[in-house]
């Protein structure tokens, strides 16, 4: 097994991604006290509310959260917070179990389109009321740019970001300057770069796809965002075969047609992927935020974060996953205090990002400066990636919504990322075939 991320970049795609098996994943969150064990925080009359949370981080995670829902005192009147950890492993089914048997939380996380399935239900809580009231004038006023409006829906917010996964390119400077080359902003001096690499039998565009790995497919995604692209219209549709998305894949399949993508890489774990970066065999990896705490020290101490590239459109792009919480109004005993505790959660929750407890990068300015004033890449990331990376629906929009469900870590999106890694299609034509293949896939799902 790999050596699980930390820091930044421990989320449910970077365990699952590490060759963690959904069911140690689901372990992970059973550390200790155990996945369905709780603690209550506060006292208080009325209904206990109940608070489900994920396994975001390790053992750290697990005992500052429960800190910090304890730590909680409800208003006169309003019930007190029960506390419990949810396994990733089949949660969207532990979720939908819940609903349909009126057992579910008020107040939870979940995967990052978990929110939307059950908006689209209309089991949410819209937070309108919530975000338009005093205490929230200056947390939104402190969220990162464009963050909040990714969570909002035509019938309103559904839901509030809570920890991000990025994707984003890493170099090894070392490996750079062995051949002579410079860390790329444009997608011609990637290419260039790559070609300078190669003479030394490294891979340029280190990716991976393999089994339970999607940052293959999160990457291509990103590369067509980069370039002003993307899946979905501005009806929340499919849209997959442009001009934009045709021009990014036929880059990537003349990277790959080139020799600078590793021909493995389409069956590759990220396990693999970081055990050739410990091998000096890739010198650019697109990754997620945590890439450096799963490589060795040399190789981290040589990792930096690259600039966000620009493409042929001239415009710069990248596709990140905010995480969120939200409220559910089916069988809530307070919709009052269930609002009460998340402002309170978002008042106090800085901690678990100080005390780097490994959940993922966090929706607040403020907690950003405080957690990464010694952390130089989360910063470059934070203030250089996250304004330029959109969800997955854009072009069209920079939202979340039901449709996404049918893309993020699908099989239509793993065979799509796999055909273009694999070697076998070239130029336009490739791509342009790649793409239908992966629209049809999508809209017959």
């Amino acid at each position: 097994m790999a050596s699980l991320p930390s820091g930044s970049g421990f989320t449910r795609r970077s365990l699952i991604g590490a060759g963690v098996s959904a069911a140690a994943v689901g372990l992970l969150a059973a550390c200790s006290t155990g996945a369905g064990s709780g603690g209550s925080g506060g006292s208080g009359g009325g209904s206990t509310l109940k608070f489900w949370n994920m396994p975001w981080g390790p053992q750290a995670f697990l005992t500052e959260d429960k800190r910090i829902v304890g730590a909680y005192t409800p208003p006169k009147g309003q019930g007190s917070v029960s506390y419990q950890q949810i396994q990733w492993a089949n949660f969207t089914q532990t979720f939908s179990t819940a609903v349909a048997g009126n057992t579910n939380p008020a107040v939870s996380s979940g995967g990052g389109t978990t929110a939307f399935l059950f908006e689209k239900q209309g089991k949410i809580q819209h937070l309108d009321s919530m975000l338009s009231g005093s205490d929230w004038t200056s947390l939104k006023a402190d969220f990162l740019p464009n963050l909040l409006d990714t969570m909002k829906t035509p019938n309103g917010y559904a839901a509030v970001p809570y920890n991000l996964d990025m994707r984003l390119f890493w170099y090894r400077k070392d490996l750079l300057d062995s051949v002579g080359a410079t860390p790329p902003t444009t997608w011609d001096e990637f290419e260039t770069a790559c070609k300078k690499l190669k003479t030394k039998g490294i891979y340029g565009y280190g990716t991976y796809s393999g089994a339970g790995a999607f940052t293959g497919g999160h990457t291509l995604v990103a590369h067509m965002i980069n370039n002003g692209g993307g899946l979905f219209n501005a009806n929340q549709e499919v849209d997959a075969v442009t001009d934009a998305n045709v021009q990014a894949i036929e880059w990537v399949l003349g990277l790959v047609q080139s020799g600078y993508v590793d021909p493995r890489s389409a069956a590759y774990t990220s396990a693999n992927a970081y055990t050739q970066m410990n091998a000096n065999k890739f010198g650019m990896i697109w990754d997620g935020a945590g890439t450096k705490a799963n490589v060795n020290k040399t190789v981290a101490d040589n990792l930096f974060v690259g600039d966000p590239l620009t493409g042929p459109s001239g415009q710069k792009g990248a596709l990140y996953f905010p995480n969120n919480i939200f409220i559910f109004k089916a069988n809530n005993p307070s919709i009052t205090g269930s609002e009460d505790f998340l402002t309170y959660y978002y008042k106090n929750m800085k901690t678990l990002w100080t005390k780097q407890t490994g959940i993922g990068l966090p929706p607040l300015k403020s907690i950003a400066t405080a957690a990464y004033a010694n952390d130089p890449a989360s910063t470059k990331i934070i203030n250089q990636w996250q304004p330029i990376s959109k969800t997955w629906g854009a072009p069209g929009q920079n939202t979340v919504f039901y449709n996404v469900t049918k893309v993020d870590g699908t099989q239509p999106m793993i065979a799509f990322a796999q055909s273009v890694l694999g070697g076998s299609l070239k130029g336009k034509a490739g791509a342009v075939k790649a793409l239908t293949t992966l629209q049809n896939a999508l809209k017959s799902a």
